[in-house]
């Protein structure tokens, strides 16, 4: 007789339980507030980068073919995290977990249609806590994500010192916009434009760039410290950027997916169908069938064009920003991180957008930019980051400041940020933590950038085999549906959680109860196991033959 399946690795403690313009007026008196509450000339400010829908498709993260110089370049003056993972690949429920330190299961938040200060506990943030100890916090672009998940003021007063920053060209997104073959407008997927036809004649992205700059040139002359977060929306759909990036990636150029099917050993409640690529009109034309399509190849290569156009449009933009701060010679005593909420399948395993556990839509890229430890403070006249052209043939890859190999989450980046800026780190939370205000659930990192340890000790940093990084996803049924990829809590019946380590990628899908947001792990739908070693792609479901004896020793009964 076969023994049983494995009990799951262990879970963390806490899944057991389951366009405003500035007013003159508020800029003036937010920066008063920070000065009475904050008097330290040599505190660090902090320039937080996130970006929507970014996978490490990035020469920094060896990808040969994406023209990033700009993000490149940023890198290669900072440490580079090459496996962070978000908590849940969806855009909502991603932030509000990093941005309160907290996990989904704690925020309860797997959805889009919940404020967590009323329907979890009164969680405080990243910038908040900032703000709370003499900060100028702004926000530009999308930080939070937009509607009810943010209280529909991206959580405001609690933590901006004014209203943030939305483009006004924002409301266009998802308009007929993208001049198609027939000369029409259509709201399609690929949208590649020229921009003076565009209406308002720019692009969100460039208009948070403008207004992030603008905040910059006021910070200058402040004797407060700021916390600037900037949201880029690209490479978000539709995939609209200015039409001239296509010309870095002709089609000729361009592969398909490595592993484009479905994989045979993939249950079905693990699928997401893609819906919101099949609602835009070009994609429609198509007539795939669901759920599984597949997309037709010539159309994939044209996803996989756009998706890496925008990538190096949204690379320009963080160069412009990134230039202006060196001109304002505030690179010297100014904090940078870089992320992306998620990743994002294009054409793995047969799936696009995020909506899955798989590492192609949880792994984010991640850099810290810490003034005199990841670079030498620069000189007087020196400039750490000239914008750098994508279009110039001429301009040399460059290599990361530092990999580390460690796993880590986003819910780290509250303590993270807190330890560099100096502040005092929020303690760990206890169980449950519902009733603390200020606390996280994830690592502080600032470890990893003490880089003069590194040389005296060379283990300092740890054994990357005990990191873990921990994700999950909801499904309202156990076969593909019209709801799969973003399931109202009402509707949620499972929920997949998922096990990232060194060696091996472990997902159970349990059964899920959303009254009580409580999982059922001696309900167990289905399961997938995958090695990295032997299957980095993870399409060898080997779940399965765990019953016959065949798998690694940590997971052993």
């Amino acid at each position: 007789m076969s023994p049983p399946p494995p009990p799951p690795p262990p879970l963390p403690p806490d899944w057991r339980l389951l366009g405003f313009s500035l007013l003159v007026g508020s800029f003036c008196f937010a920066l008063e507030s920070a000065a009475q509450g904050n008097s330290a000339t040599d505190a660090l400010n902090v320039l937080l980068i996130i970006v929507d829908d970014l996978r490490p498709s990035l020469g920094c993260y060896g990808d040969k073919l994406v023209r990033s110089p700009n993000i490149d370049q940023l890198a290669s003056h900072s440490i580079l995290f090459q496996n962070a993972f978000a908590q849940q690949a969806v855009c909502a429920p991603s932030r509000v977990s990093f941005l309160t330190g907290r996990r989904p299961d704690t925020t309860r938040l797997y959805d889009f249609n919940s404020y967590w200060r009323v329907h979890s506990g009164n969680f405080s943030t990243i910038p908040q806590y900032f703000k709370e100890n003499g900060y100028v916090t702004m926000s530009v672009g999308k930080v939070f994500h937009p509607g009810i998940s943010s209280n529909h003021s991206d959580d405001s007063p609690y933590s901006w010192s004014f209203p943030p920053y939305h483009p006004s060209s924002e409301k266009y997104e998802n308009t007929k916009t993208c001049r198609g073959q027939d000369g029409k407008l259509h709201a399609n997927l690929l949208c590649p434009v020229d921009v003076t036809d565009v209406p308002e004649g720019t692009l969100p992205d460039k208009q948070s760039t403008e207004e992030a700059i603008r905040l910059l040139e006021k910070m200058k002359i402040s004797a407060s410290p700021f916390f600037l977060a900037v949201g880029y929306h690209k490479p978000h759909i539709p995939f609209r950027y200015p039409k001239e990036f296509q010309k870095l990636y002709p089609l000729e150029n361009i592969t398909l997916a490595p592993d484009p099917q479905v994989p045979d050993g993939l249950p079905p409640v693990a699928y997401n169908p893609w819906m919101d690529i099949r609602e835009r009109e070009d994609v429609q034309a198509l007539n795939i069938s669901v759920p599984y399509g597949p997309i037709p190849v010539d159309f994939q290569r044209k996803i996989r064009q756009s998706y890496f156009a925008s990538v190096s449009y949204l690379d320009t933009q963080v160069g412009h920003l990134l230039s202006a701060l060196d001109d304002l010679r505030l690179a010297s005593n100014t904090i940078i991180a870089f992320t992306s909420d998620h990743g994002w399948a294009l054409g793995e395993h047969g799936e696009w957008a995020k909506y899955s556990n798989f590492d192609i839509t949880t792994r984010v890229p991640l850099m810290f930019y810490v003034p005199g430890k990841t670079a030498p403070l620069p000189g007087a006249d020196e400039r750490l980051f000239p914008y750098q052209d994508p279009f110039d043939p001429t301009s040399e890859s460059m290599d990361p400041g530092g990999h580390i190999m460690d796993l880590v989450e986003l819910v780290s980046l509250f303590p993270t940020l807190a330890g560099l800026a100096g502040l005092q780190v929020p303690p760990r939370c206890p169980i449950p933590s519902f009733h603390v205000e200020l606390c996280r659930e994830g690592q502080n990192l600032q470890r990893h950038l003490q880089l003069h340890d590194l040389e005296e000790d060379p283990h300092f940093l740890g054994n990357p085999r005990e990191s873990i990084a921990y994700s999950q996803y909801p499904r309202p049924a156990d076969s593909p549906q019209w709801n799969s990829d973003k399931p109202g809590l009402k509707d949620i019946k499972i929920m997949g959680y998922s096990i990232r380590t060194i060696d091996y990628r472990y997902t159970v899908w349990v059964g899920f109860n959303p009254a009580e947001f409580l999982a059922n792990f001696s309900d167990i739908h289905a399961g997938e196991l995958y090695f990295v070693d032997s299957d980095p792609l993870q399409d060898h479901n080997v779940y399965n033959d765990s019953q016959h004896g065949d798998l690694p020793h940590s997971l052993k009964p």
